[in-house]
């Protein structure tokens, strides 16, 4: 499994790729071209990107307009936008690459160790937000698994030969996910915090069920 981060690079000047390719290919991650807003567009219609370096002066779509639509996305709309534009360009460029959603702005020619700093950032926090996003779905898997078992547990008969054990099985894997999930909280990004809390519902409904406190809490959907 490929574990790198993707990186958009949007220029359509050959030489402008190039450069940024040179100075970003040390950090050993996907580099991927466009050569115009419409194709950074498509190119964000079937991967997933850390962050996206794109130059505002373009033919046809320029990066204003290309950023516009990129937030506009739901997908895409918290996706990091670097701008990048030559030194003598209009100072009113800054302003209106902020407004269109950027987090930052570039002035060519840059320096390439603060450009791949810039960059670093974006790809480590990518991957951090990746790592919970992969945490969150592993205890929601473990949550429905608990909560099938809870409903077995629910349906037996109180004498049941080793009904006993079988709820102490499942209250301390319970434990564990409760434990996993406190810790999570702590880090999990704006992004997944919707995410985050219908898996404490479903967390707080098993351990309701389990407890015996509202049998059919656990069972629902």
């Amino acid at each position: 499994m490929d574990d790198k981060a993707k990186i958009l690079l949007v220029d359509d000047r050959e030489e402008n790729l190039i450069a940024l390719e040179a100075i970003l290919s040390s950090l050993d991650q996907d580099l991927v071209r466009a050569r115009s807003g419409e194709d950074a567009l498509k190119a964000l219609l079937t991967e997933e990107y850390a962050v996206i370096l794109l130059d505002v002066v373009m033919p046809g779509m320029d990066g204003f307009e290309t950023a516009r639509d990129i937030k506009r996305r739901k997908k895409t709309r918290d996706l990091p936008i670097i701008f990048l534009t030559a030194v003598n360009s209009d100072p009113d460029y800054a302003f209106r690459g902020y407004a269109a959603g950027a987090v930052d702005f570039i002035s060519k020619p840059f320096d390439p160790w603060v450009l791949r700093a810039k960059v670093s950032v974006f790809v480590e926090l990518h991957n951090k937000n990746k790592q919970l996003r992969d945490q969150t779905a592993l205890l929601r898997e473990q949550a429905a698994l608990l909560r099938d078992q809870t409903a077995l547990l629910k349906a037996r008969p109180a004498e049941a030969p080793g009904e006993a054990s079988a709820d102490g099985s499942v209250g301390e894997r319970l434990a564990s996910v409760e434990e996993q999930a406190e810790v999570l909280g702590k880090h999990v990004p704006s992004t997944l915090r919707d995410e985050y809390e219908e898996l404490s519902r479903r967390i707080v409904s098993l351990r309701e069920a389990l407890d015996g406190q509202d049998p059919a809490a656990g069972l629902a959907e």
